[in-house]
């Protein structure tokens, strides 16, 4: 089977680190066009807009949509339109609603949408889930704190309206988390805090629970020095399990139990082939939906102001 033709919207950071390996490792995909407002790719056309590229290259199967998520919305509705599977970078988009109203046009017009949360296909992922799936679990906590400054350096839109702030990085860990729990779990209580000076919050703490009231709680920080820490921990009746690493590792009583290589994009764009050829959408909302009811039910705190 021919090559899929795929175009990349938006080329920056995240693209040059992630994707753009990722498709050139992948039989399945030939990447034939870029959309972008400043960045480009060696030898590829390149456009302004979405609009302008897929006018020019009706060829174009399918987009990768990167940037933020504020803006998908449009990008994604154009595509869908116009016919093209759309790959949506994480989060899928500013809100629930629109999400879902990407999910109808995608179904209506027969393509593949897919919501493509990253961190679920680390390596250990699936050796956690069958873990917890084996062992009844007592409580579990994530433990999710960086450096802003390092991760997203001068980047002003993830502090506005849409753009997450903290839970950019901790909306990865809800991808895991509603993954690999046996059964779903609802917010019950959260704190954020807000910088002054910020739309977003940088820091943020969550209870979870079910109709069996498990132990679950979160702590995500972006004002973390020193070692990052993106850690899930579980204390089940078969011993403690640790998922480290943002899902790179497992550990059970402290022992490894399982690494792998690192291979989320690769395992996406391989999932993204997977779900054209079939002709069906992979677009869950689950850790979107923890995110908006955080901002729902979360008490807000303001903290000191932070600058870049």
């Amino acid at each position: 089977m021919a090559p899929i033709k795929l175009a990349i919207v938006g080329v920056g950071k995240i693209v040059r680190d992630q994707h753009l390996p990722a498709i050139a490792g992948n039989g399945d995909f030939a990447l034939v066009a870029t959309a972008s407002r400043h960045g480009t790719v060696d030898g590829v056309p390149a456009f302004k807009s979405i609009e302008d590229m897929l006018a020019a290259m009706p060829e174009i199967e399918a987009v990768s949509l990167c940037m933020p998520p504020q803006f998908r919305y449009e990008a994604a509705l154009t595509a869908l339109n116009a016919g093209k599977h759309v790959f949506m970078e994480k989060p899928p988009g500013a809100t629930i609603s629109e999400v879902e109203d990407l999910k109808r046009i995608a179904a209506a017009q027969g393509v593949s949408l897919f919501a493509s949360w990253h961190s679920r296909y680390a390596p250990a992922v699936e050796a956690a889930k069958d873990f917890l799936a084996a062992s009844p679990m007592k409580s579990l906590f994530i433990n999710w704190k960086e450096d802003v400054r390092h991760w997203h350096p001068g980047q002003a839109w993830i502090w506005e309206p849409g753009g997450l702030g903290v839970f950019d990085p901790g909306i990865n860990a809800l991808s895991i988390l509603t993954h690999i729990l046996p059964k779903p779990v609802f917010i019950t209580e959260a704190e954020l805090e807000f910088p002054e000076n910020r739309a977003a919050p940088i820091a943020a703490s969550m209870r979870f629970s079910n109709a069996d009231k498990p132990d679950v709680s979160a702590e995500f920080d972006w004002r973390q020095t020193g070692p990052q820490s993106w850690d899930i921990e579980a204390e089940t009746e078969a011993g403690k399990m640790r998922l480290a690493d943002g899902g790179g590792k497992l550990f059970i009583d402290g022992a490894l139990a399982f690494e792998g290589p690192i291979m989320e994009y690769p395992n996406l764009y391989a999932r993204f082939a997977e779900i054209v050829t079939a002709g069906v959408s992979d677009c869950d909302i689950a850790p979107l939906t923890h995110v908006a009811d955080a901002f729902m039910l979360g008490r807000r705190k303001i903290v000191d102001a932070f600058h870049d």
